[in-house]
């Protein structure tokens, strides 16, 4: 082991610019980091949605955005409600037990596929390949749908049709149900979609 002074000048520089180095680190680090938080724009996407539900009357659907997608609000009448016993039997998963947690809240697990009966919420979005089905509420035979049509939703794209509840029929390229997506009821008029009680 050598007895070599150790140079005090040479020391105190060493130390002096690992600080300085260190600090600049930081600073450089802190802006950087800052980055990965979501903005204000990005917090008001994701945010749940208010919707007042007060003016829709039986048989009527209004649209609102969650999250950069059409959210789908059907009021369906008592007939549209009967209709979904006429198609169980023609579904490809009519108790939405496919993908329950992806598409299918525990609480809109039954036949309506809703917590209300009376009131649908699902996305507007087609789960074969994205696009968006159009109403086709009304019943018997039409273009592109069999004659003995319930009343539901039909994708142009490729010809995937959905029940009144978003149930996807047999033999379709849509490979699920609608998506049913997260909400609750703030009131009998006002609906918040994208939170649940869970939440």
């Amino acid at each position: 082991m050598s007895d070599t002074p150790v140079d005090t000048n040479k020391r105190t520089w060493l130390i002096a610019s690992t600080c300085a180095g260190a600090v600049g680190g930081v600073a450089v680090a802190v802006p950087f980091v800052s980055t990965f938080q979501p903005s204000e724009k990005a917090k008001a996407a994701g945010a749940a949605v208010e919707v007042d539900i007060s003016a829709l009357k039986p048989g009527e659907k209004m649209t609102v955005e969650w999250r950069g997608k059409p959210v789908w609000i059907v009021k369906r009448t008592p007939e549209q409600l009967e209709s979904l016993n006429k198609t169980e039997s023609q579904l490809a998963d009519p108790k939405s037990e496919r993908k329950p947690n992806e598409f299918t809240p525990v609480y809109a697990r039954n036949q309506a596929r809703s917590i209300k009966p009376e009131v649908f919420v699902a996305v507007g979005i087609c789960t074969h390949l994205g696009c968006s089905p159009s109403d086709k509420f009304q019943t018997g035979a039409q273009p592109s749908l069999p004659d003995d049509w319930n009343g539901g939703f039909l994708c142009p794209c490729h010809g995937s049709t959905f029940d009144i509840a978003g149930r996807v029929f047999k033999n379709k390229p849509a490979p699920d149900n609608l998506e049913v997506p997260p909400h609750m009821y703030l009131s009998d008029t006002k609906l918040l979609i994208g939170e649940d009680k869970k939440a």
